[in-house]
């Protein structure tokens, strides 16, 4: 029976990691001297949650860390799980304790589905050290779980798998599996998953499925030791939406992605929007790429961009795909529409530059006053409060001495940048001029 079920068990069941070693993409936590390595390897582990998106390993992780540490374990789930099974948990957990001293791990995924109820029968528990609670949860935490909850434990985020970690558990199949994957089979296995292992391998075992049946079907029961399986299969396990992209291909696309948008063009934008997430480009990819260009290519033009194109990005978290779709096209098309502006990045760079320079020192009047004998040293005299100014301006020196005059900030005279600009220079020229008022 227990082969039976392995034989059919999914693949990310039978690749599941087993040890911290075998824990692929999540170094930031697991890595040699990284907090849940040191956790374990002191055996003493405290309540924590684990937030991130689908297929990262939170399930994973939290058994990990609980056998490794010596923990018994105890899990719910906030999706099937009423209060009547969290009191059983928890008695449970008070038993081994008192009868083997023995600390029992609760682990409740999706977390953030219990309700407010739900939450506080754990607070006493986690409080006392009675049990050690591991939550994990695809929504932001402070949004879904109590606060006298999230002050209990500690926020661990779990990243979306890159391309290299990635490869490794595409390795790891490969040798389960005994099957061959072509580099374009691979190529579009990583890019079409959007850092989610598990659906990476999903898509992987329908795509074996389909090439084990195309060749039988050449060449009857028996075929070459490892099975082949290229883009093609992996195309048609993921019902035809990949398209035929290479390399040069994508980044070319994305170039004109980014281009038409600086270039002010909506249809052109939103048309290498589709053709990128129609051949399997990352979601959060391109939200990312609007977010940066909201600044490199708008910035005070049009500050609201930055605030779509954030709105944006965070909605692809929360909704995904194939709705996130939408959110996409309106920033980019409002972004496409917006005035543009360069000048926070050519400040940027030129300030960038100077600063590596170095050798700059703090003006002593703009020095850390808050202390016994700064006074003495000449921290913080002659530094004036701008809010004692009627305009909220006074005309003081912020920059090193050895700057000089240098100005970095260059406006544009594009959008709402103008407006801004004149209003910032309207009230250094009416601000009145007052002495200087030390600050303690």
């Amino acid at each position: 029976m227990a082969q039976r079920l392995r034989a059919s068990a999914p693949l990310a069941e039978l690749l599941r990691p087993s040890s911290l070693d075998d824990v692929v993409g999540q170094d930031h936590l697991v890595g040699p001297g990284m907090p849940l390595r040191r956790m374990v390897q002191a055996r003493r582990l405290t309540s924590m949650i684990f937030w991130g998106p689908a297929g990262t390993g939170k399930t994973t992780l939290a058994r990990i860390v609980a056998s490794s540490a010596g923990y018994e374990s105890d899990s719910v789930s906030a999706v099937s799980s009423g209060v009547k099974d969290v009191r059983e948990s928890l008695e449970r957990a008070r038993q081994r304790l008192g009868e083997r001293g023995q600390m029992t791990v609760l682990f409740i995924d999706e977390v953030h589905r219990f309700n407010k109820s739900q939450q506080d029968l754990l607070l006493p528990a986690t409080e006392t050290g009675e049990i050690v609670l591991i939550g994990a949860t695809t929504e932001n935490p402070y949004f879904e779980v109590n606060a006298a909850l999230m002050s209990r434990t500690t926020l661990w985020r779990l990243h979306p798998l890159g391309e290299a970690p990635l490869r490794v558990v595409l390795q790891r199949a490969e040798q389960l599996k005994r099957v061959h994957l072509d580099d374009e089979a691979i190529d579009a296995l990583v890019g079409s998953c959007e850092g989610d292992a598990r659906s990476m391998l999903t898509t992987l075992d329908t795509a074996s499925v389909l090439a084990q049946a195309e060749d039988d079907a050449d060449r009857g029961e028996g075929g070459p030791e490892a099975l082949r399986i290229t883009r093609e299969h992996i195309s048609l396990a993921r019902d035809g939406r990949l398209v035929h992209q290479s390399r040069d291909t994508h980044y070319d696309q994305v170039s004109a992605l980014i281009k038409s948008v600086r270039g002010s063009d909506p249809d052109a934008a939103l048309y290498w929007l589709v053709a990128l997430l129609e051949a399997g480009e990352s979601a959060r990819f391109l939200a990312r790429r609007l977010v940066i260009l909201a600044s490199e290519d708008i910035g005070l033009a049009d500050s609201q961009a930055l605030v779509v194109a954030e709105s944006a990005a965070r909605a692809v978290e929360f909704v995904g795909l194939p709705e996130a779709r939408l959110t996409l096209a309106h920033a980019a098309i409002y972004l496409s529409l917006a005035p543009k502006s360069n000048s926070v990045t050519r400040a940027l760079g030129e300030v960038t530059a100077a600063v590596r320079t170095g050798g700059s020192e703090v003006p002593t009047h703009l020095r850390d006053a808050h202390y016994a004998g700064a006074r003495e040293l000449g921290f913080g005299v002659n530094y004036v409060y701008p809010h004692d100014a009627p305009a909220g301006w006074v005309d003081q020196r912020y920059l090193p001495d050895a700057l000089g005059d240098a100005a970095y900030f260059d406006p544009s005279d594009h959008g709402d940048e103008p407006r801004i600009v004149q209003l910032w220079r309207r009230r250094r020229g009416d601000a009145e001029e007052i002495g200087p008022t030390p600050v303690e």
